[in-house]
């Protein structure tokens, strides 16, 4: 499957490290499901030599923060600046827990970083806009474009996706874009997370169901009821959000799903779904509640994103205590017409 490259450049110093971890075992996924030819990847949060990585082209400089230490300062500043921060401080959360999605965050300089990047590590497939999706935070809109302006930051020549709870990032995609002739597909939602989620009333399951959990078995199951599935690739992603990631699941009296919640890479609460012969017995307030405490318990925010016009799950959110944040969060699909099952 053809592949497009991340640009490697000379390594620089960013700071001596006082410590260097070993390289995490991504989780195995189950035995049949569809397997990419560069899934497994070393864990990002290696820091060889005590040094991060830095690239500089035409006076733009992009550092891949790989040390433990500067990984973990990262994660308390992101903290600072919640909830616009939320998908990228997830996405740091999962690195310095053992980065099973296997990503690595880019920032514009360090420590003074006007802007970060959670990616994917290594080689994508360049027609994968599912396993290629990627967040971005800034604290300065300028640094933020010089980031992804910088070669190698972004694969222009591919089909990504891009999440942002923040105007700017829309922006300089659709100004950057219309430049490179590169169509977008934008999809827009709401988003929500919880302040608290220890002062979430106990949940009570229904008569006959009972709290279980999803297997890789499941996965074409969820393919084929997510609106945005029923493709190889859609099944590829879900199958490495089964094996790598938290979920919730609802099942009746013979084990089978009646209503589910998944995690992805970025600690979203995401995938929602109750099957139409199981609906409006509660089942889903049950498995968000869950969901968000077993997230806090592990020291992660609750949060989500709720389609425009989806006003059940909305009102649902705020029965729960959930916040709406101000604004729009876009997911930001580049070079559409290259996201495509290949072979």
């Amino acid at each position: 499957q053809a592949v497009t490259p991340r640009i490697r450049g000379e390594l620089v110093a960013l700071g001596q490290c006082p410590r260097v971890s070993q390289p995490s075992t991504r989780p195995q996924t189950a035995s049949g499901l569809a397997q990419c030819p560069v899934f497994s990847r070393m864990d990002p949060a290696r820091c060889p030599q005590g040094r991060g990585h830095s690239l500089a082209h035409n006076s733009r400089t992009m550092k891949i923060l790989t040390c433990p230490a500067q990984l973990q300062r990262l994660e308390e500043i992101l903290r600072k600046s919640l909830p616009l921060a939320l998908p990228v401080f997830g996405a740091v959360l999962n690195i310095n827990r053992g980065n099973p999605g296997q990503y690595e965050m880019l920032v514009d300089k360090w420590p003074e970083f006007g802007a970060v990047l959670a990616r994917p590590s290594g080689e994508v497939p360049v027609n994968d806009g599912y396993w290629n999706t990627q967040a971005a935070f800034y604290r300065d809109l300028g640094a933020y474009r010089a980031l992804v302006e910088t070669p190698g930051c972004l694969p222009w020549n591919a089909a990504f996706t891009l999440i942002g709870l923040q105007d700017g990032v829309t922006t300089v995609s659709q100004d950057l874009a219309g430049k490179k002739g590169v169509e977008l597909d934008i999809v827009e939602y709401y988003s929500y997370w919880h302040p608290d989620p220890s002062t979430m009333p106990e949940p009570r399951t229904a008569p006959g169901v009972r709290l279980g959990s999803l297997s890789p078995s499941h996965v074409d199951l969820l393919n084929d009821t997510w609106p945005y599935g029923g493709n190889a690739r859609s099944r590829r992603y879900l199958a490495q959000l089964l094996g790598c990631f938290p979920q919730v699941c609802l099942q009746d009296s013979s084990g089978q799903p009646v209503a589910w919640v998944l995690t992805d890479h970025f600690g979203t609460g995401t995938h929602s779904y109750t099957l139409p012969e199981h609906r409006r017995h509660g089942h889903m307030q049950v498995a968000l509640t869950v969901a968000a405490q077993r997230a806090h318990a592990r020291g992660f925010p609750t949060f989500g994103h709720t389609a425009l016009r989806n006003q059940p799950m909305q009102q649902l959110q705020e029965l729960l205590g959930h916040q709406r944040l101000p604004g729009i969060c876009s997911y930001i699909l580049h070079n559409p017409s290259l996201d495509r099952d290949g072979p």
